[in-house]
C-alpha cells in the first residue's frame, strides 16, 4: 500500500499522499444553500486526505438539483464555506470545491420563482426529485437554453470559481459527469441542438470546453480540475460513442493546462487506459476496474497506481465512514461500514460520528 502514501503534484498543489476524498452529496445545507454548521467538523475530520473534493455545490440558483445542497453564488454562502476551509487548513489539509450545475436534473420546487430547470434541449431526465414535504416529484421537461442562457451560465461558473477562492478553497473541480449539465451537453441522448452547441462531437463538447476555459481564466488553470464519467447512465444520460466523444474532449482540454482530470470509472478499465493515453496531465481515478468492483477498495487504488492509469486515487464511501482512512489502510483495517440511511440529510449521525481507530 506504500504507493498510496507517496507525494504527488496536482496543478498548483503539492499533495502529501495520493489518497483523495471524492465529492459526496450529503444534503445538510438546510439554510439558504449555506454549508451546514457541522460541515467544518466533517471535512476537518478528513483533512489527512491528500486532497478533499467537496460535495457538489451549485454555481447559481438554477444550478441546484437537490434539496439542502450548498451554493457558491451568494456572499453568505461564501462566508459559510470559509468556516470549512479554515478548519481544513488548520489541520494541514487541502480542499477544492466541486462546482455542480445539475441542469435538467432540477425542479421548480427548488427555485424561488418556480422556474423550469435548464437543459441543452427540451428532453426530460426521466428521474425524480426527493422533497421532504411532497414526496417524489418527476423532473419536468427543461427549458432549452438560448445562446444568452449559455453565455450567462458560463459566466456563473466563473463567478462561482472566484467565490470559491474568496472562500479559501485551493481550487475547484468542474462536474462534467453523472448526467449533470455539462454532460447533458456532451451526450447525444440529451443534446438535440442544431446550432454551434449540438450535432457533431466537437459541437457537443463546446460548452464543456468553454466553461473550463472561462473558469481557468478566472482563477488559473492549475487550480481547476474536471470530472468525467464516460458511458454512465446516471440521471438518464445516454452517450452512443463515449470513446470518440471523450478522446475529442480531452484533445480540446489538454491545451488549457488544467490541474487534473478526474475519471469516475464504471467497470471499464480498457476505456480508462484510452483516456490515460489521450490525457497529457495528472489523472485522478475513482477506481472500479470491473463491473463487480463496487464499492471501491484500497487495493483497487494500488492496482491503478501500479498499472500507471492514475496519478492519484479517489475514494467515496471509504472516506465517508472512515475519517481516519490513512491510518486504517496502514493498519490493514478494520473499516467502518457506512450507514446508507444517513447518507442524505439529517444531523451528526452518520456524518461526524464515525469512530476512529483510537
Amino acid at each position: 500500500m506504500n504507493e498510496l502514501f507517496e507525494p504527488v503534484k496536482v496543478g498548483a498543489l503539492e499533495l502529501p499522499s495520493r489518497l483523495v476524498m471524492a465529492p459526496m452529496t450529503r444534503s445538510r445545507a438546510a439554510d439558504a444553500g449555506k454549508a451546514g454548521e457541522l460541515a467544518a467538523e466533517y471535512y476537518a475530520q478528513r483533512a489527512e486526505a491528500g486532497l478533499i473534493i467537496t460535495e457538489g455545490t451549485q454555481p447559481s440558483v438554477l444550478g441546484q438539483g437537490y434539496v439542502f445542497t450548498p451554493g457558491l453564488h451568494h456572499d453568505d454562502q461564501v462566508a459559510a464555506w470559509r468556516r470549512v476551509t479554515d478548519a481544513v487548513h488548520a489541520k494541514g489539509g487541502r480542499i477544492v470545491a466541486q462546482l455542480m450545475h445539475t441542469g435538467r436534473v432540477g425542479h421548480p420546487y427548488l427555485y424561488p420563482d418556480g422556474a423550469l430547470p435548464l437543459g441543452p434541449s427540451p428532453v426530460a431526465s426521466g428521474q425524480k426529485l426527493f422533497t421532504p414535504d411532497r414526496g417524489m416529484l418527476e423532473h419536468p421537461v427543461p427549458r432549452e437554453m438560448t445562446l444568452d442562457d449559455i453565455a450567462l451560465t458560463i459566466k456563473e461558473f466563473a463567478a462561482a470559481a472566484r467565490n470559491a477562492i474568496a472562500a479559501g478553497f485551493d481550487g475547484v473541480e468542474l462536474h462534467g459527469a453523472n448526467g449533470y449539465l455539462i454532460q447533458q451537453f456532451i451526450a447525444d441522448g440529451s443534446n438535440h441542438r442544431t446550432d454551434a452547441y449540438g450535432g457533431s462531437i466537437e459541437n457537443r463538447n463546446r460548452f464543456a470546453v468553454e466553461v473550463a476555459r472561462e473558469v481557468s481564466d478566472a482563477i488559473g488553470a492549475d487550480r481547476v480540475g474536471f470530472r468525467v464519467s464516460p458511458g454512465t447512465s446516471l440521471n438518464g444520460v445516454e452517450e452512443s460513442d463515449p470513446v470518440a466523444q471523450y478522446e475529442a474532449l480531452l484533445r480540446e482540454l489538454n491545451p488549457l493546462g488544467l490541474a487534473y482530470l478526474h475519471v469516475m470509472e464504471l467497470g471499464d478499465r480498457a476505456l480508462t487506459r484510452r483516456l490515460r493515453e489521450f490525457w497529457d496531465g495528472t489523472l485522478l481515478l475513482n477506481p472500479h476496474p470491473t463491473p463487480e468492483s463496487f464499492p471501491a477498495k484500497p487495493e483497487y487504488g494500488v492496482e491503478a497506481l501500479r498499472e500507471g492509469v492514475a496519478d492519484a486515487v479517489v475514494f467515496g464511501e471509504l472516506w465517508l465512514a472512515n475519517p481516519d482512512l490513512p491510518a486504517r489502510i496502514k493498519a490493514g483495517g478494520p473499516y467502518n461500514e457506512p450507514d446508507r440511511a444517513t447518507y442524505y440529510g439529517g444531523d451528526h449521525r452518520g456524518y461526524t460520528d464515525y469512530p476512529t481507530l483510537d
